[in-house]
């Protein structure tokens, strides 16, 4: 016959086992949640940072005001809308109307900015928000697009 204390020493041997068991399905569980999820950011960061942007010829605009949207990608992070305005056939103003990241307006105004000064798409993107830049870059090719002559 057993010892109290040999069953009481048996048991603890179960438990233990068991919370190293659970342990590890845990570790597991989170490695292939992060693995799927990895997996998924990859994917629309590839998508984003590809994104062309040479659909405009700026010496041919037509005077307006246009809306241009960029769906945002595979999963719609970057999706957004813009309001240009053409005078004299130049860019003179570029307004972001909507969008689903929370940038400051001074990231934007940047940005704008320099598409205003250049007349071009093709400038510099914002340090630390690349594909987010080029998602905004697109919204407004879209809207010049129908300015175009």
């Amino acid at each position: 016959m057993k010892s109290k204390g040999e069953i009481k020493m048996k048991k603890r041997g179960k438990y233990k086992m068991l919370g190293w068991i659970i342990a590890l399905v845990i570790i597991v569980s989170l490695g292939i949640g992060g693995t799927v999820g990895l997996s998924y950011f990859s994917k629309e960061r590839s998508e984003a940072k590809n994104l062309p942007l040479n659909g405009v010829n700026f010496s041919r605009l037509n005077d307006g005001t246009y809306i241009g949207e960029y769906k945002g990608g595979m999963y719609k992070w970057r999706e957004n809308e813009v309001r240009i305005k053409v005078s004299s056939g130049k860019v003179t103003y570029i307004k972001l109307l909507k969008n689903k990241e929370n940038k400051p307006p001074e990231f934007t105004n940047e940005l704008f900015n320099r598409v205003i000064k250049a007349q071009s798409l093709q400038v510099d993107t914002i340090s630390g928000a690349t594909l987010t830049s080029k998602a905004y870059l697109k919204g407004v090719e879209n809207a010049l697009k129908q300015a175009q002559k």
